[in-house]
C-alpha cells in the first residue's frame, strides 16, 4: 500500500513518498510535526492546516535591530513598536552575556524580537507583527534553521512558548534600505552600545 509522509514542521515542510526522505526532514530537528496517510488527499488537507490564519484582533507592529560594539564587547537592541500608524514605545538595551556577545549583532536582534514580543504579550495585544533584518530571527523561530548556540537555543524556546499566547508573524526588511522605522531601530541599537 502506497505510504504519504507529510511534514508539517521540519527541515523542509512538505509531502514525501518514502520514510527515509521523511526522516531526513525530520531526525534531530527539535519539535517536528508529522504525520504518515494512505491518501495523497488527506495528507494534503493536513499540510493545509498549518497554513497562516488572516490576522484578527488588537495587533502590534515591531522594528528590531542589533549592533555590536566591538571595543566594549556589548550587544545591543533598538525597537520601535507602533500601534496602526502611532508609534507607542521606543525602547533600547544591551548586555554582555559572553555566549550571546559571539552572535555580535545577531544578539541584539534576538533581544529586540524577544522584548518587543513579551510586551505584546503582557499588554494583551492579540498579534505581533515583527519586522527585523536577520534572516536568522524568523528561521530560528521557525525551526528551519537548527539553533546550536544557547542564544538561539533561549530564542527558539521562548518563541515556542511566546506562540501559545499570542500568534507572532515575522517580516523581513532589507537593511539600510531607507525603511524609516528600521532606520529608527538602528539608530536605537547603535545608541545602546555607545556607537554613534
Amino acid at each position: 500500500m502506497m505510504k504519504y509522509y507529510a511534514v508539517k514542521r521540519g527541515r523542509q515542510a512538505g509531502i514525501y513518498l518514502s520514510w527515509k526522505e521523511c526522516e531526513e526532514q525530520i531526525k534531530g530537528f527539535s519539535g517536528a510535526v508529522y504525520k504518515s496517510f494512505t491518501s495523497l488527499d488527506q495528507a494534503k488537507e493536513y499540510i493545509k492546516e498549518v497554513k497562516e490564519k488572516p490576522l484578527t484582533g488588537q495587533g502590534l507592529v515591531a522594528y528590531v535591530d542589533g549592533s555590536y560594539n566591538i571595543k566594549t564587547k556589548e550587544y545591543g537592541y533598538g525597537c520601535v513598536l507602533l500601534e496602526g500608524q502611532t508609534v507607542i514605545l521606543e525602547t533600547k538595551g544591551n548586555g554582555k552575556d559572553e555566549d550571546m556577545a559571539s552572535m555580535r549583532n545577531v544578539a541584539g536582534e534576538i533581544i529586540g524580537s524577544e522584548v518587543a514580543i513579551q510586551y505584546a504579550i503582557d499588554k494583551g495585544y492579540d498579534y505581533i507583527c515583527v519586522y527585523y533584518d536577520y534572516e536568522g530571527i524568523e528561521k530560528w523561530a521557525n525551526h528551519e534553521w537548527k539553533a546550536n548556540k544557547k542564544g538561539t537555543q533561549a530564542y527558539q524556546k521562548f518563541i515556542d512558548v511566546a506562540r501559545t499566547k499570542i500568534h507572532v508573524k515575522f517580516i523581513k526588511v532589507l537593511a539600510h534600505s531607507g525603511d524609516y522605522y528600521n532606520e529608527k531601530a538602528d539608530q536605537l541599537a547603535k545608541a545602546s552600545v555607545g556607537i554613534k
